[in-house]
């Protein structure tokens, strides 16, 4: 009898209960996107951008963790993770309120131009009147997002993102073999100690070394040569399709155009901030609730951190030659790659890494068939593509770096190896901890 009623009290809650659940798991999305958007406007690169949008999520994943006792702790996955602590009564402040905004809160402290956030805060601020929270309840929701976020950002300071601008100034290897800057701006070495930040689930930074990449050789009969001959012949004639796919998934955070004596810089988010947005479409289109909405984007974030750790750990380690500085000193001097060639080594591919990585740890969280349509590039003019699965998108981000002419088939292949690789470890962490799917398999092949 009791089960019954039980059931239809769960059954008949109050619709507006429903939908104040909606409107608060609808903001998430629209928070980290207006992280997003600074970050665009400071130009922060891929690795840091991946860095900022993990602080940002964290303290929103805390919060949560601290109402709902289903939510593993970050700690249980996370290392060195320290014990936050929520000071006065639980029952007096909104907590999805002090999740929304705590990772506005983050960006604005830890981001150089986290001013601009103020306006958004102001707006989320009203949001929560409309939501029918009181002053007082408002009020106190605010001061939990700024005591938890004080606690995690303290925490980031010890990551060593702080040393990085001590070290010595990078200087390129000389030799044939290893990269050198690229026209057209031969903007110096980017991040090249971020092997020195602290993961947030791996071990170590080379806990995931890719294979060797395939020896330099100026050899026309070489494996190598083959390589670049790849990339020069996918340049010089090129599919539609594949020009439209190099350029979804181009996410050069600055790109430098000259005319004559003029130099015009272009901005896009970056391949993070390209796969949080696709976590933030998901969670939508899943209808997920506001818990589940923030444990997605966090887990996405985190994920992301770690593989940029991963991969620029290698990158500065095997210091390889770009295609474009190879096919113009030995193949053809007015040769051009599609995409602009990103200031730093080649092996492996950055997108490659972290996309695998992003993608296997939604398709855990999501299902492997979970279909949706990406548009996330729709605010530069790149019109929207669909996908029926995360690892398809992913796989097709990789192979954009080749149709592009910024990177070699072993660089991709097996940086969507190493990115496999980190993404099973991390689930591994996750399982561990007690993390469960948002949706699972059988539900996501509907969707």
């Amino acid at each position: 009898m009791w089960k019954w009623i039980l059931a239809c009290l769960l059954i008949c809650r109050p619709a507006y209960a429903q939908r104040t659940a909606t409107a608060f798991a609808n903001e998430v999305q629209p928070a980290v996107w207006a992280i997003t958007m600074v970050m665009l406007h400071d130009v922060v690169n891929p690795a840091a951008a991946a860095r900022y949008y993990a602080y940002c999520t964290a303290p929103a994943y805390e919060i949560i963790t601290q109402h709902n006792g289903n939510m593993p702790r970050m700690s249980s996955f996370v290392k060195s993770y320290p014990a936050v602590t929520i000071s006065g009564a639980k029952d007096d402040y909104n907590y999805e309120a002090a999740a929304l905004y705590a990772i506005l809160e983050t960006g604005r402290l830890m981001l150089p131009s986290g001013f601009m956030l103020e306006e958004q805060e102001e707006k989320m601020l009203r949001f929560f009147k409309k939501e029918k929270l009181s002053q007082k309840e408002i009020n106190r929701s605010v001061a939990v997002a700024k005591e938890v976020v004080a606690q995690i950002i303290g925490w980031s300071k010890a990551d060593h993102y702080n040393q990085l601008s001590a070290r010595i100034r990078y200087t390129p290897i000389k030799g044939e073999g290893y990269w050198y800057p690229t026209p057209p701006a031969y903007i110096e070495a980017v991040e090249p100690h971020w092997r020195t930040i602290r993961p947030m689930v791996i071990d170590t930074c080379d806990a995931f070394k890719p294979l060797p990449p395939v020896p330099f050789s100026k050899d026309t009969t070489s494996a190598f040569y083959a390589l670049n001959k790849e990339v020069y012949e996918a340049v010089l004639h090129p599919k539609k399709e594949e020009l439209v796919i190099a350029s979804f998934w181009d996410c050069n955070p600055f790109a430098v155009s000259t005319a004559g004596h003029m130099a015009i810089g272009f901005k896009k988010i970056t391949p993070g901030g390209h796969w949080m947005n696709i976590a933030g479409i998901a969670a939508k289109k899943a209808n997920l609730d506001f818990d589940n909405t923030v444990l997605l984007h966090t887990l996405t974030a985190v994920t992301e951190m770690d593989a940029f750790i991963s991969c620029w750990d290698e990158k500065y380690r095997s210091n390889r030659i770009r295609p474009e500085t190879y096919i113009n000193r030995y193949i053809d001097v007015e040769w051009k790659p599609l995409l602009q060639t990103p200031p730093f080594p080649e092996y492996t591919s950055g997108h490659s890494v972290v996309s695998t990585a992003a993608a296997q740890v939604l398709a855990y969280m999501m299902g492997d068939s979970f279909s949706f349509t990406d548009d996330s590039e729709i605010m530069f003019e790149i019109q929207p593509r669909s996908f029926t699965s995360f690892m398809q998108a992913a796989a097709e981000a990789a192979i954009s770096r080749l149709y592009g002419g910024i990177h070699f088939r072993d660089a991709i292949e097996n940086g969507q190896q190493q990115g496999m690789n980190i993404a099973n470890a991390i689930i591994a962490k996750l399982k561990a901890a007690g993390v469960q799917p948002c949706v699972h398999n059988s539900m996501a092949r509907y969707m």
